[in-house]
């Protein structure tokens, strides 16, 4: 992997990938039959909600607090998915088990308001019902993201406000975050590091932010962010290990001249920041000892929860 193409969501080359069988509206199909409508909402509005979930042990982790955000979505967007908690994690289990999958292996899936009348934006010309599609590959973040760090560039495109599009939906229209990520490009980042319409630090285009300050950990309000799955995780280890943890509004002064910094997200779960803005973080473009903490943490964490769903799967049969 060069200095200029790395991702937050750089993964492991695995060959078995390029014979995936994807889950499209109840069927699975072999990754290069697998198509929806030209006239889908998702494909032409940006129309849908999205999740995207680690498979470990043969368990979705944290999949209650995954449906929890999935659901609130869409029901905020009267978009009706048409299945059950239940239903998602028994398709989510077909398709992994469909394409031999019991760990290492990440799923992003995908309701759409569905195909189309017309190529027009009302959503009552959606009137077939959603499509819901699921893919699951096998995935292992790249050896390098822990070793050498992201790079980031703050960037004008910021997050906006809640009434204009709130940043809490996981929704298909991420053209904020795209047009973020081609500015960090742009400037010979990695990935970008936006800001609040306030002018203080928010979120990364992809993943949480976090900084570590004399032994405190600080993250943005959430005001104007994905409030993630792994970030809340973050926050309730710290709290529970007594680590001060902070959400609090913040410059990039303060980012700067951070100890440590590190990005959270279901995929790489605690990433290391290795510089911003050319300024380097910390002592090392490695993750610094509180991350490597925290990412010990976490990992319990994890099995923690995967064992607990394994026992409760047991009692239910």
């Amino acid at each position: 992997m060069s200095q200029t193409d790395r991702t937050t969501h750089d993964a492991e080359d695995d060959p078995r990938n390029e014979d995936l069988l994807i889950y499209v509206d109840g069927a699975l199909v072999p990754k290069d039959e697998a198509k929806i409508s030209v006239y889908d909402s998702g494909f032409m509005l940006g129309d849908g909600m999205w999740e995207g979930m680690r498979l470990y042990d043969g368990q979705w982790a944290f999949f209650d607090a995954h449906m929890d955000r999935l659901f609130n979505s869409l029901k905020a967007v009267s978009l009706d998915p048409g299945v059950t908690r239940e239903d998602v994690r028994a398709l989510l289990d077909r398709t992994a088990e469909a394409n031999g999958m019991t760990g290492d292996a990440h799923c992003r899936l995908m309701i759409t308001r569905g195909r189309k009348v017309k190529p027009f934006q009302h959503p009552s010309l959606s009137r077939s019902g959603p499509t819901i599609v699921a893919i699951v590959e096998h995935s292992r973040p790249a050896k390098e993201l822990a070793a050498q760090g992201i790079r980031l560039a703050s960037v004008p495109q910021v997050r906006g406000l809640p009434h204009a599009q709130d940043a809490k939906f996981n929704s298909h229209s991420k053209l904020n975050c795209v047009i973020a990520c081609l500015q960090a490009e742009q400037a010979g980042a990695d990935e970008a590091l936006m800001l609040d319409p306030h002018g203080f630090v928010n979120t990364t285009n992809a993943c949480n932010f976090f900084i570590v300050r004399k032994g405190a950990v600080w993250t943005s309000t959430g005001d104007y962010c994905m409030n993630g799955v792994t970030r809340q995780n973050v926050i309730d280890l710290c709290a529970e290990n007594g680590i001060p943890v902070f959400e609090k509004n913040f410059s990039l002064y303060e980012v700067y001249g951070a100890d440590e910094a590190f990005l959270t997200g279901t995929f790489g779960a605690q990433t290391p920041v290795a510089e911003v803005d050319g300024k380097p973080i910390g002592e090392g473009p490695g993750a610094g000892p509180l991350t490597r903490h925290i990412r010990a943490l976490y990992h319990d964490l994890v099995a923690r929860d995967v064992a607990e769903q394994s026992r409760m799967a047991q009692e239910a049969s």
